[in-house]
């Protein structure tokens, strides 16, 4: 039986037309993956089934079970929202209220589409966290957003959308900015709700490997417009279209191994931080080789962050030294060492052109930052000599990242530290920043430090690997023994979460970890009314707080 049909979708904005014949058909208790890159229409889409699209021009026809959405008044809207479909938004944070006690914001939900009494909409708050998998969900309720954790953010939401026994559930990108387990852990949970509940499922992303094991089909956008659809074992196996093609060659893949043969050239050793009564990296001893690429891998809260800006001298250690050439760290900024940071739009002065950021580092070590040098650099990292005269918000993501990359070769350091360089990127523009960062290395014969939670990435770029839990260092090896020989059982659990984009291995290694959690003693289904706590959770990597290794109160820094 067919849920909802969309036939002829154009969504346009202004000049821009965002989506551009849009026609699909899902069915009640399927799902259905929709990919591709920003700016394909993905989230237009997502929103106007919702009626949220804004002052967009809605054209085509979208039925959800009988009743026509386009041209359907508010009233009709809002009892749809929440009751009929359901959203789970991409930043858990921007989508719940900083204000209010989590519990409360679901019970809201809960009494505005059912008139249910506060006592019933507080026990079904309760509920429903209880079967996204939140331990003690009755303190839970109690606590707000910022006392979750990413994942218990999202688990939230999730509970959300189930309050009002939705029949479909949009998830718009839900896993983009969480750690690899924790994506896991979602998506496992997303797939769980479908099949205990019939809901279906559209799940919207970037990510090939999100939708893989997801989803039973699949629609490829680019630019507003379908490029391929089908089967997802299909459409990701043996694809037709070119793009699909250039989509799957872009997904991280394995380099080939390289010698290094350089001395170290930057020395940590016994390094400690804490932040009040919090540890972030505790009693880190490593080397960095001249000419390598050192990867840093591990979840939030693993302390990878917190190292590496003490590495590049931006916060000094409360214990141990950092040395570059045998100097401390601190005597070493600017010139030798540079960072490539995470969000260019937040370390980009947004009232200043980026010609002037990317001059500012020659400038604090006294040389002139003439013109003609900077619109070399833009040029060299995939830019045009006229981007010195454009604001960063005029630029899109992946061009802000190559901004950043520019401003950190300015000074020709011989070690650049790059913190999740590429996390928030589109999987094309992701492998086209990794390929650059690598060609200006060999060019510049640079030393690299490179900061990520995706074991995927550093497995295409890194030479060897540390591996970082609690802040402590786990493991550290040569890539492919860490990859295909991991000794610590926290480097397994987090190769067991990689996404892939093969269908058949994605259901494998999902099946793969139920086993696991039944093993650890989890029975049944958490919507069944099962919850986590004292299931022996402890040593898997899942604590029995949702799920999700920061406890409640977790906002200390990375």
């Amino acid at each position: 039986m067919t849920l909802l049909s969309v036939r002829d979708l154009r969504i346009g904005f202004g000049n821009t037309q965002a989506v551009d014949g849009l026609s699909f058909d899902l069915e009640a208790g399927g799902a259905l993956g929709i990919v591709g890159e920003s700016g394909s229409g993905k989230s237009a889409t997502a929103l106007a089934l919702l009626g949220l699209h804004g002052e967009a021009r809605i054209e085509g026809s979208i039925d959800f079970d009988g009743l026509e959405l386009t041209g359907a008044s508010e009233d009709q809207l809002r009892a749809i929202r929440g009751a009929g479909i359901a959203m789970v938004f991409q930043e858990p944070l921007t989508a719940l209220s900083p204000f209010h006690r989590v519990g409360d914001q679901i019970a809201e939900v809960y009494r505005l589409h059912t008139g249910a009494t506060r006592k019933a909409a507080r026990e079904r708050a309760v509920e429903v966290l209880r079967q996204v998998h939140i331990a003690d969900p009755e303190r839970r309720a109690r606590a707000y957003p910022h006392e979750f954790s990413g994942g218990m953010r999202q688990r939230a939401l999730i509970a959300m959308a189930l309050a009002c026994n939705p029949r479909l559930i949009v998830a718009d990108e839900p896993t983009t900015a969480l750690d690899v387990t924790v994506q896991a852990q979602i998506l496992d949970l997303l797939d769980e709700v479908r099949t205990a509940t019939g809901a279906a499922l559209l799940l919207i992303s970037h990510d090939l490997g999100v939708v893989a094991g997801s989803t039973d089909d699949v629609i490829v956008m680019r630019r507003g417009a379908v490029v391929e659809a089908g089967a997802t074992d299909q459409v990701l196996v043996t694809p037709r279209a070119a793009y699909t093609k250039d989509l799957l060659a872009a997904v991280p893949k394995p380099s080939p191994a390289r010698v290094i043969q350089g001395g170290p050239l930057l020395r940590v050793s016994g390094v400690s931080k804490r932040f009040r009564k919090f540890t972030a990296v505790d009693d880190v001893t490593l080397d960095v080789r001249e000419g390598e690429t050192l990867g840093i891998v591990g979840e939030s809260g693993a302390g990878k962050t917190t190292l590496s800006r003490m590495m590049v001298g931006l916060i000094p250690p409360d214990r141990g030294s950092i040395t570059l050439a045998g100097a401390d760290i601190a005597r070493r900024r600017g010139r030798s060492v540079q960072m490539v940071f995470q969000d260019p739009m937040s370390s980009l002065n947004p009232r200043r052109t980026v010609g002037e950021s990317i001059a500012d580092p020659l400038r604090l070590i006294g040389e002139p930052a003439p013109r003609v040098k900077i619109e070399a650099l833009l040029v060299r990292v995939g830019l045009a000599p006229s981007h010195y005269d454009s604001y960063p918000h005029q630029l899109s993501g992946g061009m802000r990242q190559r901004v950043g990359i520019a401003r950190a070769l300015a000074p020709s350091p011989r070690l650049i530290v790059c913190d999740e360089p590429v996390s928030s990127l589109d999987v094309t523009t992701q492998a086209q920043v990794l390929a650059l960062l690598e060609d200006i290395r060999l060019e510049r014969e640079l030393t690299m430090v490179f900061v990520t939670h995706d074991l995927a990435v550093l497995r295409q770029i890194a030479d060897r690997v540390v591996v970082m839990h609690d802040g402590a260092v786990a493991e550290v090896g040569d890539v492919a023994a860490v990859y295909d020989q991991p000794q610590h059982a926290y480097t397994k659990e987090l190769l067991a979460a990689i996404p892939v984009a093969d269908p058949i291995e994605a259901r494998r290694r999902r099946a793969l970890r139920r086993v696991e959690l039944a093993g650890a003693g989890l029975s049944g289904s958490g919507l069944a009314g099962a919850g986590l706590a004292g299931t022996g959770l402890a040593g898997t990597g899942l604590d029995g707080a949702g799920l999700d290794p920061e406890p409640l109160g977790a906002t200390q820094p990375e």
